[in-house]
């Protein structure tokens, strides 16, 4: 059996998403290390119990530590079962779960780059992003062309992508293109757009002086979806993460070319299980969001 562990990015966030994961081991003390960093309790707005300014999971400065918290846990959790995927792949903020998971940084390391990350893109404001799904590819690709100020952020699937860039543009692109479903998301900015460069730019100069150790198992990148396990190309990768797409129909695909044929969503929610579901009929998925998943 070839296991593929793969991390969810946000909007998988949902209120008590922590409770599944307070009883396993290091837990109070990373949740702690998290809040000590961020300089606000994450457990309880994990809660949905926390009050006063930056105080909701959806803010994306707390989303984006809180999953890492959540799903690096029950990786540890998994390791201390002796499980070892053959790979690992995250969509956008779960890549930095993905290396964690492939041992190319430690705990604190993580949740470092994941502040400074979620901060930089929450200062970089101004755009907008919206899901389509059900359309067809040559028109998509004929009006994101001829559209200034709008890309394809995230290639989820051939039924299902994410649009991002200026609110004008991604709204003039959403009104021609024929969908079934057009639905703007509930964020601050243009994610995975060049709008994100000089977040990106600040981003890159914090990760230089990072290291990064080679991954135990081969990590599928956003930016390119091919097997690596060298800490300097996944460093570069990553460096490039919030100005590219997420490539995330192709990284399905590489799951079926490396013989993979079991998923584990680790995580809340199964958004990553559906979209593999419906696009690798030979790969069967499995969700592990606490320590309750954990026997399975």
């Amino acid at each position: 059996m070839a296991i593929a562990w793969v991390f969810p990015g946000q909007g998988s966030q949902k209120a008590g998403m922590a409770a599944g994961v307070l009883e396993l081991p290091g837990a109070t003390e990373r949740f702690a290390q998290a809040s000590e960093l961020l300089g606000r309790d994450l457990q309880a707005i994990c809660a949905g119990s926390a009050e006063g300014e930056l105080s909701d999971l959806n803010d994306t400065r707390n989303t984006q530590p809180a999953l890492f918290v959540v799903e690096s846990l029950l990786v540890d959790a998994l390791r201390a079962q002796g499980r070892e995927p053959a790979l690992v792949a995250g969509h956008s903020l779960g890549e930095l779960v993905a290396l964690y998971a492939a041992g190319v940084f430690d705990a604190g390391t993580g949740l470092a780059l994941m502040q400074r990350r979620s901060e930089l893109m929450a200062a970089a404001g101004g755009g907008a992003m919206t899901a389509v799904m059900g359309f067809d590819h040559e028109q998509l690709e004929a009006l994101v062309d001829a559209t200034e100020g709008v890309v394809i952020a995230n290639d989820n699937s051939s039924a299902q992508v994410v649009l991002s860039g200026s609110p004008e543009a991604v709204a003039a692109v959403s009104s021609q293109l024929s969908c079934k479903r057009a639905i703007p998301l509930a964020v601050s900015g243009a994610f995975h757009s060049p709008f994100m460069a000089e977040a990106a730019n600040a981003f890159a100069a914090e990760l230089e002086a990072v290291p990064f150790a080679d991954a135990r198992v081969p990590v599928l990148s956003n930016t390119d979806p091919s097997p690596a396990t060298s800490g300097a190309i996944l460093k570069q990768r990553l460096c490039h993460q919030m100005t590219t797409g997420v490539r995330w129909r192709e990284t399905m695909a590489q799951f079926e070319a490396s013989g993979i044929d079991t998923s584990v969503e680790i995580g809340p929610g199964n958004v990553l299980s559906g979209l593999i579901k419906r696009s690798c009929s030979g790969i069967t998925t499995a969700q592990i969001a606490g320590a309750a998943d954990l026997g399975q």
